[in-house]
């Protein structure tokens, strides 16, 4: 092991600050050094967050988008996808299978789809609220300050907005008719409204660096971010980074490890991507690295096949979850799992 690598470490273990480039130091964790970096991880994990993996139940209600980012799938630029959208009462049925089935909280994922509009949206949160009592995470990307304040009002608990990479270049390469800084005021409205707010970013997108890397990480700490998902850039056939290979699954799970390190108590998805990538593997390892949390696709059956932001994505079915998370010694966590911040908030900490 490295006396850098270590010196790094044992700064992390003594929960002091990191700098940059002590965050890129533990991302090059090679051969020992990995077991070392996911053990203090691991270490980190069950002091803040304990045991519990905290499960959702995701509805990919439309893949319509009106934004053209290169390696998704969903774009709008993508004329060979087959395009759908749930009902309003669709939406809501879909959300009582979710509650009937134990998970806690509902995830609406869609693409940026200005068809859902804001009284549209604030409806259908509406509807689960009363039919339900799950907690509801949005994902359907930037909208403007009025529409997030509604869905707020109407009952939206979190909201899921990635920044996918801090860096100006890459990102601005990456989301021709996307605004890095407009990305970043949405996060910080989302915050100021109130919502338990989440974001994440990719591993292998063209041009990136382990110092892009740890950028991120200390975007997600300098930011608040309260969930983090980190998953690896798959290149999807029908979009213009369809050449690239995919993003390494090894070096993913170091950026969830250091990620836990760094921000302690966050909500850190095992994403399918991941476990796309790894089958079998994927999700195991990246609890190991510091997960705790574990979306399961429960959109309907008809149309799971084509929310392809990336191709070949794994169903990740219930019962898998549950041997899993008791293989690792870990249990489903109850109730709606609200972020661990949120909950000192409320509880009038700080």
């Amino acid at each position: 092991m490295r006396g850098e690598f270590r010196a790094a470490l044992e700064k992390a273990q003594r929960e002091e600050t990191l700098t940059k480039e002590e965050i890129v130091l533990l991302l090059a964790a090679q051969g020992d050094e990995v077991e070392a970096l996911l053990a203090v991880a691991g270490a980190m994990t069950r002091k803040y967050v304990g045991d519990e993996v905290h499960i959702r139940g995701l509805v990919e209600f439309s893949n319509y988008c009106g934004k053209n980012c290169d390696y998704c799938g969903l774009r709008r630029g993508n004329k060979e996808a087959h395009r759908y959208r749930l009902s309003p009462a669709e939406i809501v049925e879909a959300a009582k299978e979710i509650e009937k089935s134990g998970i806690g909280t509902i995830v609406l994922q869609s693409g940026e789809d200005g068809w859902y509009s804001k009284e549209k949206m604030a409806e259908i949160i509406e509807a689960i609220k009363k039919e339900t009592n799950l907690a509801v995470t949005l994902s359907i990307g930037e909208r403007p300050p009025e529409e997030y304040r509604r869905w707020k009002e109407a009952g939206a608990d979190r909201y899921l907005l990635k920044q996918e990479i801090v860096n100006p270049e890459i990102f601005t390469a990456i989301h021709p008719d996307d605004s890095l800084e407009e990305r970043i005021n949405c996060l910080r409205n989302l915050r100021e409204l109130g919502y338990q707010v989440g974001s994440g970013f990719m591993i292998g997108l063209p041009g990136q660096t382990l110092e892009d890397i740890a950028e991120d990480i200390l975007f997600l700490q300098n930011e608040g971010i309260e969930m983090a998902g980190i998953g690896p850039f798959i290149p999807h056939h029908q979009t213009p980074l369809a050449h690239l290979p995919a993003g390494d699954v090894d070096l993913t799970l170091k950026a969830v490890a250091v990620t836990r390190l760094v921000t302690k108590d966050a909500l850190l998805p095992s994403t399918t991507a991941t476990e796309t990538l790894a089958p079998g593997e994927g999700q195991k390892r990246a609890l190991q690295a510091g997960a705790n949390v574990i979306m399961i696709n429960m959109t309907p059956a008809i149309y799971r096949k084509d929310y392809q932001i990336y191709p070949g994505k794994v169903a990740v079915e219930w019962e898998k979850v549950k041997r899993i998370i008791a293989e690792q010694g870990k249990r489903i966590g109850q109730g709606v799992g609200h972020s661990f911040r949120y909950l000192r908030k409320k509880e009038g900490g700080i």
